[in-house]
């Protein structure tokens, strides 16, 4: 199950307090105070881990606490800190303020790590108060609360190239072609309900991710369909595929579906419109109507856009496609 958002709340662990305690010893009537400082609280850390992939772990386990400092000892013994708490998360989680919606950091390195929150502070026992005018003070410090906050995390996944296009384009054909990955294919439309990573190996130790998403449809930006939820897992792509279905089995025209999910991903960020695209003409095995395929490729090369045909059944196009990829 994919999960690419999750609410979880940390705590930094209590800080030990401190204690009164005097030097009791065999012919040391007045040995003075001797209360040991408590311990500080542990620290909550995000870390950065490329072997999860999904946020589903936190979605049933939103709560994260450090352990508490210990408390101090006589013979002026301080307490142990308290041991921190790590918090694994996918490469490419984004964390906000749940409370604010402040944005507070991007983990998008391997092993990178944020503290999340503090340990609190470890209270003073009484040795810590003795002066010269106060040389038996019975009192001591309490230590202090860690700190607590509710985060809202996001993952962006990390993908060099993404697939855009309506649903039953031939997006899932094409990545189970190209890679490993083996997303459900079907003949009907958001067969594709999660985002699927594939790695295409391009031979000599070179390789490039593709992410496939969802289908998108007229109005996603504004929820409709599976919305613009997913849209965001190809925002830091260098390069879009565009896929449209020529074949005339969709019932729908190729060109008005090019300029439809180009408006939906303007609308969505105007950044994202202007990335790199290649478009695609999908389905070949199945076309009937050649010129379907001639006036989306009259259309992208009005754009300006590099324009490709392929068949992901029969791999027509498609060693082509890969190759172009690479380059770019």
């Amino acid at each position: 199950m994919f999960i690419d958002r999750a609410k979880i709340r940390i705590r930094g662990g209590h800080g030990g307090n401190g204690v009164t305690a005097f030097r009791r010893e065999k012919f040391v009537p007045r040995g003075g105070p001797s209360g040991g400082d408590g311990g500080r609280g542990g620290d909550v850390w995000l870390v950065a881990d490329s072997g999860l992939n999904t946020l589903l772990h936190l979605r049933y386990n939103p709560e994260h606490t450090a352990e508490r400092g210990r408390h101090g000892e006589g013979s002026n013994r301080s307490g142990r800190e308290g041991e921190d708490t790590l918090v694994r998360v996918p490469v490419g989680t984004q964390v906000l303020d749940a409370e604010t919606g402040d944005f507070l950091v991007d983990l998008a390195e391997e092993g990178q790590r944020w503290l999340a929150a503090k340990g609190g502070r470890g209270g003073f026992g009484n040795a810590h108060f003795a002066s010269s005018t106060n040389r038996a003070p019975r009192y001591h410090q309490e230590g202090s609360a860690g700190e607590e906050r509710e985060l809202q995390l996001e993952l962006k996944l990390l993908a060099d190239v993404g697939l855009v296009g309506f649903p039953n384009a031939g997006k899932s054909t094409l990545i189970s072609t190209v890679s490993a990955a083996k997303p459900k294919v079907a003949d009907y439309p958001f067969t594709t309900l999660e985002p699927h990573l594939g790695v295409v190996d391009l031979g000599d130790y070179r390789t490039f991710v593709v992410a496939d998403i969802p289908g998108l449809i007229e109005g996603a930006h504004g929820g409709a369909g599976l919305g613009d939820r997913f849209l965001r897992h190809v925002e830091r792509t260098r390069l879009l595929l565009h896929l449209v279905d020529v074949s005339s089995g969709s019932g729908r025209d190729p060109v008005s579906d090019y300029e439809i999910i180009n408006r939906e991903l303007a609308s969505y960020d105007p950044q994202l419109a202007e990335r790199p695209q290649f478009v695609v003409a999908t389905k070949l095995d199945a076309l009937d109507e050649p010129e379907r395929l001639e006036s989306l490729r009259r259309r992208a090369r009005e754009d300006g856009r590099e324009f490709f045909e392929i068949s992901s059944v029969t791999n027509r196009g498609v060693r082509e496609l890969v190759q172009a990829v690479a380059r770019e």
